[in-house]
C-alpha cells in the first residue's frame, strides 16, 4: 500500500525536550526526495525569503515569492513542487507548547490562519516589516545560542510572532472572511475532526455536549452555514478524497477505515456528495 510520509516533531533535537523550532528549507530537500508528498504532525508557519516555487496545502496549490507566508495544521496534506523550492525557514510548534501554559486550550484554534473559516494558507509580508523578520531571527537565535533552551521567553516569542501574523492576516483578508463559531459550535467542530472516522451521528456529539440534536443542528448551521450532519458528512468525504487520492488502498479498505458499515453505503454517500463514484474519484484525480 502507498502511504503517504508522516513526520513527527523531533522532540529531543537539542537534548531536553522542545517542542518549538526554526529549521531552514534547505535542510528539508533530502525528505522531499523521497515524496514530496507529506504530512505533519505539528503546526507549520513557512517564511520564503528567496526564490520562488509552489507549495500545495490540502489540494490548493499556493505559488511562492519572498515574502510569502504559508500555514499548515497538523494532519494537512502538504506537496512541495520539486522543481524549485526557494530559500525560507518554517516555524514549527507543538500545540502543547502553548497550551501547558495558557488557560485556554483553544487559543491556536482561534487563530485566524487555523481558524476552521479561514479562506487562505498564504499571506504576504511587506519587505519593510522587520519586526516579524527580526522576531523569526530572535526565535532561531533563542533555540541555537541559549544554553537552558527557555521554555517562557520562547513562548512569549511565539505568542508575540503569532499575534502578529494574526493581525496581518485579518488586514490580508479581512476579518469578515471568517466564521466565529460560539462555544458549543467550535467544539463540536474540534470533536468531529478528533471522531468522524469513527462516530457519524449527530446524537454523538450533541451527547457530547449535552445539548440535544436538534439545538445542535440550530447553532451550527446558524454559525457556519450548513447542518450538524452535513458538516460530519464532508469531513468524511474531504478523509476519504485524501485517501483515494493519496492511498493504494481498495474502496472497501477505505470504507472499513471510516466505519462504514459497508462499502455501498459508503460508494452511495461520496457519489450523493461529488457526483462520482470512489474509483472514477480516484481515476480522474490520477490523470
Amino acid at each position: 500500500m502507498k502511504a503517504i510520509p508522516q513526520y513527527h516533531f523531533y522532540k529531543t533535537k537539542y537534548g531536553e525536550e522542545l517542542l518549538i523550532d526554526v529549521v531552514s528549507l534547505s535542510s528539508i530537500r533530502k525528505y522531499l526526495d523521497r515524496d514530496p508528498y507529506h504530512i505533519l504532525s505539528y503546526f507549520d508557519i513557512t517564511f520564503i525569503t528567496r526564490g520562488a516555487g509552489f507549495l500545495t496545502v490540502e489540494g490548493k496549490p499556493y505559488p511562492l515569492a519572498p515574502g510569502d507566508v504559508v500555514f499548515s495544521e497538523p494532519g494537512e496534506i502538504r506537496e512541495w513542487d520539486m522543481k524549485s523550492i526557494p530559500e525560507g525557514y518554517a516555524l514549527i510548534f507543538e500545540e502543547e507548547f502553548l497550551s501547558q501554559f495558557f488557560n485556554d486550550s483553544s487559543f491556536v484554534a482561534k487563530l485566524s490562519f487555523f481558524s476552521e473559516g479561514k479562506i487562505s494558507a498564504k499571506i504576504n509580508i511587506a519587505p519593510d516589516n522587520v519586526r516579524i523578520n527580526d522576531l523569526l531571527m530572535n526565535i532561531r537565535s533563542e533555540i541555537d545560542n541559549s544554553r537552558s533552551k527557555d521554555s517562557h521567553i520562547l513562548r512569549a516569542l511565539l505568542y508575540e510572532m503569532l499575534m502578529l501574523l494574526n493581525r496581518e492576516y485579518l488586514q490580508a483578508h479581512g476579518p469578515a472572511c471568517l466564521h466565529k463559531p460560539g462555544r458549543h459550535t467550535a467544539r463540536f467542530i474540534a470533536l468531529v475532526n478528533n471522531n468522524f472516522h469513527a462516530h457519524h451521528d449527530t446524537s454523538y456529539y450533541a451527547g457530547i455536549l449535552c445539548i440535544t440534536p436538534n439545538y445542535l443542528n440550530e447553532i451550527v448551521q446558524r454559525t457556519i452555514g450548513t447542518s450538524a450532519k452535513r458538516y460530519i458528512q464532508n469531513r468524511i468525504i474531504r478523509e476519504a478524497k485524501k485517501l483515494l487520492t493519496y492511498t493504494d488502498l481498495a474502496v472497501a479498505e477505505i470504507s472499513d477505515r471510516l466505519h462504514f458499515e459497508n462499502p455501498s453505503y459508503f460508494i452511495r454517500l461520496f457519489r450523493q456528495h461529488t457526483g462520482l463514484t470512489p474509483l472514477r474519484y480516484r481515476n480522474d484525480e490520477k490523470r
